[in-house]
């Protein structure tokens, strides 16, 4: 079992646009696994490649029980009112915000077979699919909070122990 580290708010990987999976090889199915380690862990409801230093299009989820991983994920709808949920992230840590995101996703992608793919979901599911896509987009929960909320954020940011 391998869990990888989980890079930290500041880390350039995680503002970085993750490229896509071209070649299924040792390496991809190592990442999977590597991602799907880490994602068994208590209290994580997705990681994404970027969070663990590798700039691959590929993330893991764990929500409900159901534990998964896609390679090359494309979020192809979201619906319903947008709403303010609790979110946190592994990449900056033991700090929650209410952030908009719409009650359900669902995102099509391919397996270790190149097969075809597709999850989707309403509550933390929906959330875990935005979240993980956005970080292979380059984005933190936190750039998607409203300006006042994201000053606060920051200056939390600045005073945590891991900054």
């Amino acid at each position: 079992m391998t869990v990888r580290e989980i890079r930290i708010f500041g880390d350039p990987v995680l503002k970085t646009v993750s490229d896509p999976v071209v070649d299924i090889d040792d390496r991809v199915r190592g990442l999977i696994e590597d991602l799907l380690d880490s994602v068994k862990v208590p209290g994580r409801a997705g990681v994404a490649a970027s969070q663990i230093g590798v700039n691959l299009r590929a993330f893991s989820y764990n929500v409900d029980g159901e534990v998964g991983y896609i390679i090359n994920p494309v979020l192809v709808e979201v619906s319903g009112e947008p709403e303010l949920v609790d979110e946190g992230c592994l990449s900056v840590p033991d700090l929650w915000f209410k952030t908009s995101r719409h009650p359900f996703a669902r995102a099509t992608g391919i397996d270790l077979d190149g097969n075809p793919v597709e999850v989707a979901g309403t509550g933390v599911l929906a959330q875990a699919l935005q979240h993980e896509t956005d970080h292979l987009d380059g984005l933190l929960y936190l750039d998607r909070l409203d300006k006042p909320t994201r000053r606060e954020a920051m200056r939390q940011v600045r005073e945590a122990p891991w900054f």
